[in-house]
């Protein structure tokens, strides 16, 4: 007799700012996960993370929701499913540019969307020395993309996997080339977070490394 394993779930929270397209954005990786043996939930309010019943049977939590306010029930809510061993993964400002009011949340993401300078710009993103040694971005190779360049603020808790160099121009006020975080992973009590800044539109999500350093970070944060 065949026993079948246990399906993972996995919660797809999108919305916000209908400028990073959070329906087509995050619809373009609802069939890997279902691939992958999860079973999805798809929401369009973040009343969900309020739902303690729903959030403590989530493997995986995928975030879509560009700018915003959460409120203190849904934040503890997710802050919780995080620390109880819940994995978070999201792009650009779905992750980096939401609930800019709730400073806890930037805390817990370990990075916090500043500034785009150049708007879209051709540039470079490089894996470090951890990423190409990491189980997300090993093999992966440096690649080329245009599009906004995010200006981070970020902490040294996270183990970067790859980085952009800023470079300014004549007219910009920085001296010299900022080296920002593009892609990151961080522990949060028992659960696992997988950031990227790279995503602005689905363009950029079809790139076939970015779409394999997405998928692979969903996997990895998943528990």
């Amino acid at each position: 007799m065949t026993v079948a394993l246990p399906t993972r779930r996995a919660l797809v929270v999108r919305g916000g700012w209908e400028g990073h397209t959070p329906e087509a954005a995050t619809d373009e990786f609802l069939g890997f996960l279902r691939a992958s043996d999860f079973d999805v939930v798809v929401e369009d309010s973040l009343e969900a993370y309020a739902d303690a019943e729903l959030m403590g049977t989530m493997s995986l939590i995928v975030q879509s929701w560009t700018q915003g306010d959460i409120l203190a029930d849904e934040f503890r809510g997710l802050r919780d499913a995080i620390v109880g061993g819940a994995g978070f993964a999201g792009w650009h400002g779905g992750v980096l540019d939401a609930f800019r009011q709730t400073v806890e949340y930037s805390q817990m993401m370990g990075g916090m969307f500043a500034a785009h300078p150049h708007g879209m710009v051709p540039h470079r993103v490089e894996f470090t020395d951890a990423g190409r040694a990491h189980p997300i971005t090993k093999g992966l190779d440096d690649f080329d993309l245009t599009s906004e360049q995010y200006w981070v603020l970020s902490d040294s808790l996270s183990t970067v996997l790859a980085t952009t160099d800023i470079v300014p121009l004549t007219s910009d006020p920085w001296p010299e080339p900022y080296r920002a975080p593009v892609a990151w992973t961080r522990p949060w009590g028992q659960g696992r977070i997988f950031v990227t800044t790279v995503g602005h539109g689905v363009d950029d999500l079809r790139q076939p490394v970015v779409r394999d350093l997405i998928c692979r970070g969903m996997l990895w944060a998943a528990r």
